[in-house]
């Protein structure tokens, strides 16, 4: 069958996310049929270059045959298991694989399957923890202005962007907001100054609601769905530190950012921080499976561990928790980490896309270009400042051209971002900066 054909059969019965269907009418909708390295192909032998890693999951490329040969493996011995009462190798495993790797401190894990399903981990263990240690009173959580932590009830309440919560309003509990750190427009010498300055505002929360908070929650160094907005090392420092002062969790969102994305490992060692709870998934499988993980220390794991008659046992399971073909994908992906340069090629990778990027900077409508690690994004305005209006949808422009052109670019609102899988070639940054630029002009077009 060729394209138009999957097309009528996808319209007929499917419900895409984050969609308004009804632009599929003159959108089409591309249904792939394979893909190999950064490369997707329809059904008509037409390619793609995934500058989006297809949704920020996929870090070594598609079908990678390490990945690929260890899930086959596993498909002959176990294919899933309960984890309650049950174990399997490739969860105890992993389990180590991660505490061995992540901050110091972090030594157990408790599996999901997703972001959004992590993030509500996070939160309901936070509180449950100040519950068995008696202090009832704490209930809020602290989150940052235009952030973004998934699209379950939980998640959404602690998320700040408008266009993701505001219908759901009256179904999430109340959280307190504070000013993001973002260093939108603020020279690269003063992010530093900007996000200590941002911890003051911070900092008047706490202690006014002083026994009322069980947890801050942030996405260390870019807020990702919130338009690519970055932020400086030096806050997440400081936040730390007042989390310790006004003794209240700090929960590190790295579901998009951890596994390399921002030049570390985890965006948290560029502070040099643990946090109390860490949240990981989309690369963590290396974009091939579900699976979501929460690491934590011993101080939170001893506050849940007592008698049965106590009942403070933690509440929260899935059915596919700690799956084991997802597990073996996330070993085989990190064992690539392990044996391969992957960071260092990286940062030639992120210096390749700098460079490629620097003519846009001068761009009559491009109001700022940024980056951390190997995540960039392209700020479109008018004039260089002012701001498209939404309803314009500038970003569906660029869109479409880049399908036109073979490049898959995805851009939240008026900002065209790349975030590539790690297997790209510097041949491969060029064509998807020359798609992007040619995309930008076209969409500033008056």
């Amino acid at each position: 069958m060729d394209n138009r054909q999957w097309m009528g059969r996808d319209l007929a019965h499917l419900w895409h996310p984050c969609t308004q269907m009804k632009d599929h009418e003159n959108l089409p909708v591309i249904p792939i049929r394979r893909g190999e390295g950064a490369w997707l192909e329809d059904f008509e032998g037409r390619r793609y270059l995934d500058a989006i890693s297809s949704w920020w999951v996929n870090l070594f490329g598609h079908a990678n045959p390490r990945i690929n040969a260890a899930l086959h493996e596993q498909l002959e011995q176990l294919e899933h298991v309960l984890l309650a009462g049950f174990s399997h190798a490739p969860a105890i495993e992993l389990a180590e694989r991660l505490c061995a790797i992540a901050p110091p401190g972090l030594s157990r894990v408790f599996y999901a399957d997703n972001g959004s399903s992590a993030v509500e981990v996070a939160l309901k263990m936070s509180f449950h923890y100040w519950r068995n240690r008696g202090e009832t009173g704490r209930t809020r959580f602290v989150t940052l202005a235009n952030s973004y932590h998934g699209e379950t009830l939980g998640a959404l309440a602690v998320g700040n962007v408008e266009l993701y919560r505001d219908t759901y309003g009256p179904l999430l509990m109340e959280t307190l907001t504070v000013p993001s750190p973002d260093c939108f427009g603020v020279p690269p010498e003063e992010w530093a100054a900007h996000g200590e300055a941002a911890l003051e505002p911070l900092e008047e929360t706490l202690e006014r609601h002083a026994g009322e908070v069980c947890a801050v929650i942030v996405e260390p160094l870019v807020q990702c769905a919130g338009y690519m907005r970055m932020y400086h090392p030096a806050y997440l420092k400081g936040l730390r530190e007042a989390c310790d002062r006004h003794r209240v969790h700090l929960i590190a969102d790295e579901i998009a950012v951890g596994f390399g994305r921002t030049g570390t490992l985890f965006a948290c060692e560029q502070a040099a921080i643990t946090p109390d709870f860490l949240c990981l998934s989309k690369g963590l499988t290396g974009g091939y499976l579900p699976l979501s993980a929460v690491l934590t220390g011993e101080e939170v794991y001893d506050a849940f561990y007592d008698d049965y008659q106590r009942l403070t046992a933690f509440l929260h399971s899935h059915s596919y928790t700690g799956n084991p073909l997802a597990c073996r994908a996330a070993l085989a992906t990190l064992e690539l980490f392990a044996t391969e340069p992957v960071l260092e090629r990286n940062r030639g990778l992120a210096h390749r896309m700098a460079e490629a990027t620097t003519p846009l900077k001068d761009h009559p409508h491009v109001a700022e270009v940024r980056q951390t690690g190997m995540i960039l994004a392209i700020e479109l305005a008018r004039h260089g400042r002012e701001a498209y209006p939404w309803q314009e949808r500038r970003g569906l422009r660029v869109y479409r051209h880049g399908l036109e052109r073979g490049v898959l670019l995805r851009p939240l609102g008026n900002v065209v971002y790349f975030m590539p899988p790690y297997v790209i070639t510097p041949e491969e940054i060029e064509l998807m900066v020359q798609v992007a630029a040619e995309g930008i002009d076209l969409a500033t077009r008056d």
